[in-house]
């Protein structure tokens, strides 16, 4: 029996060490610990008592063997299920009242039980009951018996707790009495599958087929930024969880995986680029980083080619000066306005008494006509003299004839082309005003200007 004893000692210790790594869903579990037999009989006629009659009666009924005595080994089938073989030993000493000599005690059994632990969405408390069959021997008797259990389960751990079972055991064979027999030891599951061998078995692997962590249920984090990979936009670059694992390398708010110019620091309306002319256009883009322009014209501003006011994309004539009312284009004809105001000029014109020579102060105005002729490149022109009615009508007529013609001939040497002009003289025929007055007179002497169609 001593041997016996050292040889379940040396099971424990071996199962104990495999049991070391093992998950709490590992289908096999070993429990191991000590017996106590009752072979008060019960459940038959006198001198038998009924069925649990003096059940909790320890000190007088039930042979203990303190030492390691009953070992089993179960393994879980499926929906609650699982199969048992045991062994035990033990030493009897007493039958009911009856105190015996030592009579050696060993059996073996098989038993199906079924767990109530799912039923009570318990992750603690594991009651079972069983029933199954085994031998058992009392010295040299031994016959086959029919068992029926009930036990539970406390488990302390994921893997480890300690069970307490009592079996009721009938005989097949009127020679061995009936009887209880009870356990208590600790129990101890172990086997679960562990594919990528991280140490988290795949029943509570999220990720079974890729070695990873327990404080992400087994899923890796392969950058170590306290990210695990499934939740993180860049697993292999440590990052912050403000980006959902992604670096920041240029600290201006904006993930390194969205940021078009993740090593300079720019704006998140501009994925992260910046713009240094503050035109919008970041500056990766615009052709003209240092001077705002449109995004249309990529970042730069658009050209006036012929200096008209009018810019490149929107003047229909770029390489010729125009006017914005005409879309960039040469107006072909001036409208009235341009007419009243080339005559307001004209009407300034000096020369010098009785000659046809200008007056110094007149260029500027001059200089003014020349210009809007220029506007209007396809139009021609007719320049009119008239005088007072001062002195001989035929002097007159002359002088109006040469004053129009000097006219004519500053506009031609100052790039006028001569046959879009004409020069007439009116001499006095045409008064604006009286010739009775001063002011009339200098009314009267004048230039005018004529669109000829």
């Amino acid at each position: 029996m001593k041997n016996l004893s050292r040889l379940f000692f040396v099971l424990l210790l071996a199962l104990s060490f495999n049991a070391n790594a093992q998950d709490e869903n590992n289908p096999w579990k070993v429990s191991i610990g000590a017996n106590a037999v009752d072979l008060y009989p019960v459940g038959e006629d006198a001198p038998r008592g009924e069925f649990l009659d003096e059940y909790f009666n320890v000190n007088d009924h039930w042979n203990i063997l303190p030492s390691l005595s009953t070992i089993s080994v179960s393994r879980y089938i499926d929906a609650g299920f699982s199969l048992t073989a045991a062994g035990s030993i033990n030493e009897i000493k007493k039958i009911g009242d009856l105190e015996v000599r030592d009579l050696s005690y060993y059996a073996l059994d098989g038993t199906v039980s079924y767990s109530f632990m799912k039923l009570l969405k318990s992750k603690r408390v594991d009651p079972f009951l069983g029933i199954g069959g085994g031998y058992t021997w009392v010295d040299e008797i031994g016959a086959g018996t029919l068992n029926g259990s009930v036990g539970i389960s406390y488990w302390f751990s994921d893997n480890i707790g300690i069970t307490a079972q009592s079996a009721y055991k009938t005989a097949f064979e009127d020679y061995l009495v009936d009887h209880f027999q009870h356990s208590l030891g600790v129990s101890i599951k172990f086997g679960g599958k562990d594919t990528d061998s991280d140490g988290i078995y795949d029943q509570n692997d999220a990720c079974p087929d890729v070695p990873g962590l327990e404080a992400f249920n087994g899923c890796p984090d392969s950058d170590n930024d306290g990210i695990e990979d499934a939740k993180d936009d860049c697993p292999n670059e440590a990052g912050l969880a403000e980006f959902n694992g992604c670096p920041d390398s240029d600290g201006d708010g904006v993930a390194d995986n969205v940021d078009d110019c993740p090593t300079v620091a720019g704006l998140a309306a501009l994925n992260g680029c910046p713009d240094a002319d503050g035109d919008g256009v970041a500056d990766n883009a615009d052709d003209c980083p240092n001077e705002a322009g449109p995004s249309a014209n990529k970042g730069c501003p658009w050209p006036d080619t012929d200096g008209d006011g009018v810019l490149d994309k929107d003047d229909k004539c770029p390489n010729e000066a125009g006017t914005v009312a005409n879309n960039g284009c040469p107006e072909i004809l001036p409208t009235a306005e341009v007419m009243e105001e080339l005559n307001s000029y004209a009407r300034t014109i000096l020369f010098n008494s009785g000659k046809a020579s200008f007056k110094s102060e007149t260029d500027a105005v001059l200089k003014a006509m020349t210009a809007i002729f220029k506007e209007y490149p396809k139009a021609n022109f007719s320049i009119e003299g008239h005088t007072d009615s001062d002195g001989a009508k035929s002097s007159n007529q002359i002088l109006s004839e040469r004053r129009a013609n000097a006219v004519r001939d500053y506009l031609i040497a100052n790039g006028i082309n001569a046959d879009r002009l004409s020069a007439k003289g009116f001499g006095e025929d045409y008064p604006i005003d009286t010739n009775k007055t001063r002011a009339g007179k200098a009314n009267n002497r004048r230039v005018e200007v004529k669109l000829q169609k």
